[in-house]
């Protein structure tokens, strides 16, 4: 009997993997079903590190060794195409080594393709995968590029890949207007439930390019996937989407840890540990953990730690509290179905506001654009409850729900 229940749990668990194993991205999708969209056309392509295809090979590589077709350009993202370069630093236009195509920055001081660019490009393509959170710059690239295309008259096709953390989570504040910027583009949820594909759709058909322009867009959708699955259901294989997000668990944190980039407190860069290793040098770890422990919060478990940021190569060169020994928490998820992220943080900024109220600062403009508002900062310094918080932004919620419904794929 207990061999014949092992065995069907085994037959169980392969029958479920192997259904997962079953989502193909855009990418694929591209060269199985559409590739007349890029057939005899001088391509051009917004692109970085996460652009695999299921058989191993890079999109851009693909691309290039393709008779049928023409890479005449590469455009990265924050990181870099490959996507080795630490948050924050300057990338520079070059020469890809491995297709010896011209690489062009779409991060520092141009953050859109310029028309000489695209002057050899008939086609540009959109293929970067996304952590589905409003402040991650990727989805500013797209709207960009996107604009960019609009513009010069260029189809603009994007290949869509999973929301990691579902499509379904919708949480946090929108974004006023005033502080629109390159961490907060759109008005959108900080946690929006949707692929990037979706949003390529909501940009365009709601108006939100530059003088309501519209693209020719084209979003080659997934097939297999569904909302309610996390990345490692998918059958996909994890490539971190950026340096210091290395881990799914980093990615489900990510919606609230980053606001502690907005503060003076580590978010964990410099350890192998972002955005679940949070601290500072005025924190004591084990005062901090016990406090938030008692807030009984789903999903999540506070360990105390210390830990010392260093200079990781292509990792994070210059960490927050580089080289000073910090006291804080592991935020160590125990149930990521019921877990949520931008609560569990802004308890902790609430907490952190209580135990150390001298100590913790803001960095106002950052906390407020990585928020949206300045209604978060606010509230915690009048001392509001973390429930009171939470209630502020469910108006938000309803009503980007009836907006973004209308440009749900699947």
């Amino acid at each position: 009997m207990k061999r014949e229940i092992r065995f069907l749990a085994a037959v169980s668990l392969l029958a479920t993997t192997f259904a997962f194993s079953q989502v193909k991205p855009g990418a694929d999708l591209l060269f199985e079903k559409h590739f007349k969209l890029i057939e005899g056309k001088r391509v051009g392509l917004v692109t970085n590190h996460t652009a695999m295809l299921s058989s191993g090979k890079h999109l851009a590589d693909a691309i290039h060794e393709d008779k049928r077709t023409k890479l005449v350009a590469l455009f990265g993202p924050e990181h870099g195409v490959r996507g080795d370069a630490p948050a924050g630093d300057k990338i520079t236009d070059a020469v890809d080594s491995r297709t010896g195509v011209p690489v062009y920055s779409l991060y520092g001081r141009i953050n859109k393709p310029t028309k000489e660019m695209l002057k050899d490009v008939d086609v540009l393509i959109f293929d970067i995968q996304d952590v589905g959170v409003r402040f991650y710059t990727y989805i500013s690239t797209l709207s960009h590029a996107m604009e960019a295309a609009a513009e010069n008259k260029i189809p603009y096709i994007v290949l869509d890949r999973p929301n990691p953390i579902r499509g379904t989570w919708i949480e946090g504040f929108n974004r006023d207007d005033s502080l629109r910027s390159f961490v907060s583009l759109h008005p959108i949820i900080l946690a929006s439930g949707m692929t990037i594909g979706e949003l390529a759709t909501m940009y365009n058909d709601e108006g939100w390019l530059k003088d309501g322009i519209r693209a020719d867009l084209k979003v080659v959708k997934m097939e297999g996937w569904k909302r309610t699955m996390w990345y490692d259901q998918t059958g996909l294989k994890w490539l971190p989407p950026s340096p210091n997000i290395p881990t799914l668990d980093a990615a489900i944190l990510y919606p609230g840890a980053c606001l502690f980039e907005g503060t003076n407190l580590s978010e964990g860069r410099g350890t192998m540990k972002p955005f679940e290793n949070i601290g500072a040098p005025y924190i004591d770890g084990a005062v901090w953990a016990k406090a938030l422990n008692d807030e009984k919060l789903r999903g999540v478990e506070f360990i105390p730690v210390e830990f010392t940021p260093k200079s990781i190569p292509n990792m994070a060169t210059r960490p927050k509290r580089l080289g000073e020994k910090c006291g804080g928490v592991l935020v160590k998820v125990t149930d990521r179905d019921v877990l949520e992220p931008v609560r569990v943080s802004v308890a902790m900024l609430v907490t952190a506001r209580k135990l150390y109220p001298d100590s913790l600062k803001w960095r106002d403009r950052s906390i407020d654009r990585l928020s949206g508002t300045p209604r978060l900062r606010k509230a915690i310094d009048a001392g509001d409850s973390v429930e009171k918080i939470v209630g502020m932004w469910k108006s938000d919620v309803e009503k980007f729900k009836k907006v973004r419904a209308k440009h749900l794929l699947y």
